[in-house]
């Protein structure tokens, strides 16, 4: 059993591949999921919670200089980045605001399951997220109104309750299950993988289908531009951790972090705020992203890195 939820995950990146296609040919079964999406990260984020160590959070408040490099990172190569590339590949402005807001919005919560997947550092993975997005509902429609001009109200009320509920809630819950039973926990620790992946193949194939009308109205130089963006967003996180000289494995974590937006939340603020054509350039992100961000889990699931020193 415990070969058979290894080689599962190992190849979780194909099975993302083979059910977006099938959420893209016949989405209707996918849509059925969306109720549920909250939930599969909610429990997602249980299960890292349960596979991770008191001591990694304790490292990051003791030196918490690494979130803050990763924030600012974040939300300057990002944006910036997105303004570059759809001026470069002369994209009409209404789609050059979509990118920029995609590129303005905070790390994906998928991020972290990535992250888990590829034995990067998880914690630090999880901290990048919440502080990013507790930052979005200033900085996602400020930095947009400044490369893009287009003005946005954003709840931060309703942000900060859905991160505390998706992804702090069931992490702590998570930690304190595997705190009180260390040894039942422990001895069922190869089956969390297998169930991040499994959710997070779910949530991928409901996002294709939810956004297949979107997808449908791409052009090739709106998807260069996303993939642009993607690899420029992955590359830069990476170089950002060697810069500050961070060891491999959170190297690689700021390399998923800021290369995998949270381009859902810039489909839902371009279609209540802005123009259906808005929201082109962050669906066909979302899918971008996740298949680089497979890719890369995957190859260095294999290659681990080094682990992080005690600060």
């Amino acid at each position: 059993m415990k070969s058979f939820l290894a080689w599962y995950t190992r190849y979780f990146t194909v099975w993302v591949l083979i059910f977006g296609a099938l959420a893209y040919l016949v989405p209707a079964p996918f849509l059925l999921l969306r109720p549920g999406m909250n939930a599969f990260f909610a429990l997602t984020m249980f299960g890292i919670g349960a596979a991770l160590e008191l001591e990694d959070f304790k490292r990051i408040m003791m030196a918490p200089w690494p979130v803050a490099v990763g924030c600012t990172a974040q939300f300057t190569f990002m944006p910036l980045g997105a303004y570059f590339f759809g001026r470069l590949l002369g994209l009409p402005d209404i789609l050059i605001v979509g990118l920029v807001l995609t590129g303005a919005a905070p790390g994906a919560m998928a991020s972290n399951v990535m992250s888990y997947i590829a034995k990067a550092d998880a914690a630090y993975s999880v901290s990048l997220t919440t502080v990013s997005t507790l930052l979005c509902p200033v900085l996602t429609p400020g930095l947009t109104l400044l490369l893009a001009g287009a003005r946005m109200d954003v709840s931060f009320t309703d942000m900060f309750l859905s991160v505390v509920q998706t992804v702090v809630a069931p992490l702590l819950l998570g930690l304190l299950i595997k705190y009180q039973f260390k040894k039942a926990v422990t001895a069922i620790l190869p089956v969390f993988p297998a169930i991040s992946a499994t959710f997070i193949i779910f949530i991928c194939s409901m996002v294709i289908a939810m956004n297949r009308d979107y997808l449908a109205a791409m052009t090739g130089m709106v998807l260069a531009a996303c993939l642009a963006l993607n690899l420029y967003g992955m590359a830069a996180g990476y170089g950002t951790g060697a810069l500050f000289r961070m060891d491999t494995r959170r190297r690689r974590t700021l390399s998923i972090e800021i290369g995998m937006q949270n381009a859902g939340l810039g489909v839902v603020l371009a279609l209540n705020h802005l123009d259906k054509q808005a929201a082109v350039p962050a669906a066909i992100f979302v899918f971008v992203c996740i298949i680089t961000a497979s890719l890369a889990a995957a190859w260095w699931q294999r290659h681990p890195g080094e682990e992080a020193p005690a600060e």
